[in-house]
């Protein structure tokens, strides 16, 4: 069973439908109690940093998503869900994310971009990543185009957690796998035929990498 986390925001139906139609069996999830009765868990995300993190704080999440974590369970990020994942963020100073990835979220400050980051654009692999012929990238060619809608994008403090990136302006890191933990800055949902694969390469192999 695939915990889907529900933090009053995000695209949560979406995401579920697209989970169901790659053969998962997903729960809506909105408290601690739910997150220990599943095997994985999808961290969704529309929204801003701050207000995320005040009600995951109010539903008693923070805690549960950090002890899933440790506990191994697989926990897929998207979008604002990958960001939560690191320490701060430009769009909200002095709150604290959920801090299980070193590093932060920055604000797109190139000048001639516009902002929002929306819509299809390529993700390039990384050079340790591009040896990896299964997992959550199987079946994943190098440059291919997925969907963004986002105005920060997050930048670890260890570069070797970055398996993708891609280019607005400026580099940027779209992808990151750390154990047990993958997030992508894309809506795999809204992807098409390759976002379905990576959703299913998440859902379908306990051993993802």
């Amino acid at each position: 069973m695939i915990a889907v986390i529900d933090y009053g925001m995000g695209n949560l139906r979406s995401v579920q439908k697209a989970l169901c139609a790659v053969g998962a069996k997903v729960r809506i999830v909105s408290g601690p109690a739910g997150l220990k009765k599943c095997d994985k868990l999808v961290f969704p995300g529309v929204g801003s940093f701050g207000a995320a993190m005040k009600e995951l704080r109010r539903r008693g999440l923070v805690d549960a998503i950090k002890e899933a974590i440790s506990e191994g369970k697989p926990f897929l990020g998207l979008c604002l869900g990958m960001q939560l994942l690191f320490e701060r963020s430009d769009e909200a100073p002095g709150v604290k994310g959920l801090c299980v990835l070193d590093g932060e979220v920055k604000k797109f400050r190139y000048v001639g971009l516009k902002v929002p980051h929306m819509g299809w654009n390529t993700i390039s692999r990384s050079s340790h990543s591009r040896s990896v012929t299964r997992g959550i990238l199987n079946g994943i060619p190098d440059n291919s185009f997925m969907y963004f809608v986002h105005s920060y994008y997050v930048k670890p403090e260890d570069s070797a957690i970055a398996v993708t990136s891609t280019d607005y302006g400026i580099r940027f890191t779209s992808g990151v796998i750390s154990g047990n933990i993958y997030g992508f800055q894309f809506h795999p949902e809204k992807s098409q035929s390759l976002g379905l694969r990576v959703l299913k390469n998440f859902t379908g192999s306990k051993e993802l990498i």
